[in-house]
């Protein structure tokens, strides 16, 4: 409403001239985010009756791209705020913690590369006609790779990525993901697939970069439907067989929502030596886990596969063997530990 308001005033101030448009750069983590909000300033404009004459000039003057930002940002550094604001002379409630890495990719006409040239100044920046390609490779790259790994992780004892990057057998269960199971599934360069798996490999063994699990961990349900069902689904097409690896992710998603709602409630998880952890999430999430409490393996696996609200289709008829091997790897979670399951899978990958 704020945008199409300050087009509306800026089409009537300026009569709608040539050349008094504005690029917009949306950064919202959607696909299509430019799209989106096109659409919305068109609903807000049909809603308001605002004219042919205005509706003419949104189309023709203003251009909305949709962007892709990849960098990886933890959030306030609160061990090390007071020794900068130290250094800085000032204190700043808002410092960042960010990676060396960063890209955004930016879809859009090539007048849009002219009038805003931050490539020409040296700036991880990319201009494209498509953003498309770059966004699946991330999401099904390094948003996979995270979602894939951590459910898993926290619940074998880990605390941050750094910590799996340092542990052989996690090292290797990313590798195996992302290598054997993901890469396949994407119609990009080889060369470029290897080079991005490689610096996702790099970005995640910053030591300064203290990524928390259970950061990543939060609504991890749209997350996989998102990140990782899709590459499961397209390597069984590809090849008519189940990826291991995120396969047993799957599981792993399962056995860390298996948890309890408490007097508060909050709804929280249990792993090893009784250790409480907080499961944030949608409430119909986290109300239907909170029924899973106690039942069996093959019970809990099926309930949630068959739960069309979480997938958009039934997946144990949609991939055959999954509601079996999903259930299998549950069951050896829930009796031998994360840890054991996770260098059992790796074993066999």
């Amino acid at each position: 409403a704020k945008v199409t308001r300050l087009l509306w005033e800026r089409y009537r101030a300026l009569g709608g001239r040539a050349g008094t448009g504005l690029i917009f750069l949306p950064c919202e983590l959607i696909d299509g985010n430019g799209r989106q909000l096109e659409a919305c300033v068109r609903e807000m404009a049909r809603r308001w009756t605002l004219g042919d004459g205005f509706m003419a000039y949104l189309e023709r003057e203003n251009v909305f791209c949709s962007t892709l930002v990849d960098r990886i940002v933890t959030g306030y550094p609160r061990e090390e705020a007071s020794a900068l604001c130290v250094e800085l002379g000032y204190e700043d409630a808002l410092i960042d913690t960010g990676e060396p890495f960063g890209l955004w990719v930016i879809e859009g006409p090539e007048s849009v590369a002219e009038q805003f040239p931050l490539d020409k100044a040296g700036c991880p920046v990319v201009f494209t006609r498509d953003v498309t390609p770059y966004r699946t490779r991330k999401v099904r790259m390094l948003n996979g790779a995270h979602t894939s790994m951590v459910l898993g992780a926290y619940l074998a004892g880990h605390e941050i990525v750094g910590d799996c990057m340092a542990d052989d057998t996690m090292r290797a269960y990313m590798s195996q993901a992302l290598f054997n199971e993901i890469m396949p599934t994407l119609d990009l360069p080889k060369d470029d697939l290897e080079a991005f798996a490689s610096a996702i490999f790099e970005r995640f063994s910053n030591p300064f970069n203290r990524h928390l699990l259970l950061s990543i961990a939060l609504n991890s349900q749209s997350k996989f439907r998102a990140r990782v069902l899709p590459t499961i689904k397209e390597y069984v097409k590809r090849t008519g067989r189940l990826p291991k690896i995120l396969t047993f992710s799957m599981a792993a998603f399962i056995a860390f929502y298996c948890g309890k709602k408490k007097e508060d409630g909050s709804f929280v998880g249990v792993r090893a030596a009784g250790n409480e952890y907080p499961i944030a999430d949608d409430q119909f999430v986290l109300d239907f886990f909170a029924g899973m409490t106690g039942k069996p393996a093959a019970e809990i696996a099926r309930a949630v596969l068959t739960n069309v609200d979480f997938w958009g289709s039934d997946l144990t008829a949609e991939l055959p063997g999954f509601e079996a091997s999903v259930a299998a790897s549950l069951d050896a979670i829930f009796t031998k530990g994360a840890a054991r399951a996770i260098e059992e899978v790796v074993a066999k990958a």
